[in-house]
């Protein structure tokens, strides 16, 4: 059982303190009143050791996935909602997301919804996680809910580490062949100055280019770093700003060759997300609102936000998509189908399906596209560094013979 620290007041006024181990909150502010002791402040001790952590550690998504299909199916069996959190709070093997299950059953023992304990814990379990929860209590089909929840998870961590596997291989590259033109330019090129030096001869324009470059890169490397950190910081900070992301993301989508898969990644998500809210029960309005917030892109959230407020206005909902002129056409037909036969959620789901094959498709080509380039990149840039540097050896050879 968890151990809590208390105060509370006696009928006298005197202020007590101490630690005791209960069964939940609950049952500890019963056993101080019994003790005639009115508690003020009662505490658990793991969430005072977790709040005092610096940096905590994040829930990955698989396990969140792993927990709701394992809940869905111990409610299906006919457990008991506390003794099913129990066991898995049990199994857990982090440390984190054990503690958080703990505090969650605790909760629900002590008279909270399922949604509600769920809701002190954001970071975790975000708002579309909630309310799909708040829709199962209330309709009663909390483990139908949880199984699609599960389904959305996974299908959305896929997608995440489709696009992640996309980004890192380029990234990887160029960060590659800056490091080892750094490595060239402060550690190598100096070597093969001192060399010239000394055969005294008249350098080719090239090398005179690379060696002057070498000189600047080491005599301001200790100002170039910092400045690129700086530089960095600033453009997060531009893109925390409701202006510098609205202008950031717009760019993103325009982007050539990554801008398009943005987009499919942003209609994928937005299908599956608003599909599994609408089949949940999920009123579309607040459907709408959830999924702005979890688009991912300002200029997509705008154009949902904008479509939301047309929808009250008694719009259906693939007009004022329709005007955005962000989400292709096929996608508003789709859903104008959806909603003349009452069908909204089935052609989102499909939409979402699509969407999903077609990113695994842009992903596939993109990684085919980049790599003749990344090659002529590489060759360039490092190729025509150490062309440069033996130039006057090849004039000397020459020369020779």
């Amino acid at each position: 059982m968890p151990i809590y620290k208390w105060e509370g007041k006696t009928g006298k006024g005197a202020i007590k303190k101490g630690e005791m181990e209960a069964p939940n909150e609950a049952a500890l502010r019963i056993h101080l009143r019994q003790q005639n002791i009115v508690p003020t402040k009662v505490v658990s001790k793991a969430k005072e050791i977790n709040f005092s952590l610096p940096f905590g550690k994040k829930v990955n998504q698989r396990s969140i996935a792993v927990f709701t299909r394992q809940l869905a199916t111990m409610i299906d069996a006919g457990l008991p909602l506390v003794q099913s959190l129990e066991i898995l709070s049990q199994q857990q093997e982090g440390k984190v997301f054990k503690n958080i299950i703990r505090e969650i059953r605790e909760d629900v023992e002590g008279g909270s919804t399922f949604a509600g304990a769920l809701k002190k814990h954001p970071a975790t379990f975000n708002e579309l996680y909630t309310n799909l929860v708040v829709a199962g209590e209330e309709g009663g089909i909390l483990d139908n809910i949880l199984n699609r929840l599960a389904n959305y998870i996974e299908k959305s961590e896929a997608l995440r580490k489709k696009v992640k596997s996309a980004l890192i291989y380029p990234a990887t590259i160029v960060g590659v062949a800056v490091i080892v033109v750094a490595i060239l330019m402060i550690f190598v090129i100096p070597v093969f100055e001192t060399l010239f030096k000394s055969g005294g001869q008249t350098l080719p324009l090239p090398t005179l280019i690379v060696i002057t470059l070498s000189k600047l890169i080491k005599k301001y490397v200790v100002i170039i770093i910092p400045l690129l950190i700086l530089l960095f910081y600033l453009g997060k900070k531009y893109y925390q700003t409701q202006n510098g992301r609205a202008v950031i993301d717009s760019l993103l989508l325009k982007v050539p060759v990554f801008g398009p898969l943005f987009k499919k990644i942003a209609v994928a998500r937005f299908s599956r997300t608003l599909g599994t809210l609408v089949s949940s029960g999920v009123p579309i309005l607040d459907g709408l609102t959830i999924v702005s917030r979890t688009s991912g892109n300002r200029t997509i959230e705008t154009a949902i936000l904008n479509a939301r407020a047309s929808i009250r206005e008694g719009e259906t909902i693939a007009e004022p998509l329709n005007r955005s002129k962000i989400f292709p056409p096929m996608v508003i037909q789709m859903i104008s189908v959806g909603e003349s036969t009452g069908a909204l959620d089935n052609m989102l789901s499909k939409i979402a399906e699509f969407y999903e094959d077609e990113v695994d498709i842009a992903v596939a080509n993109l990684t085919s596209l980049l790599e003749p380039f990344l090659m002529i990149f590489l060759g360039v840039v490092i190729g025509g560094v150490v062309i440069a540097m033996y130039l006057p050896i090849f004039q000397m050879a020459s020369a020779v013979g």
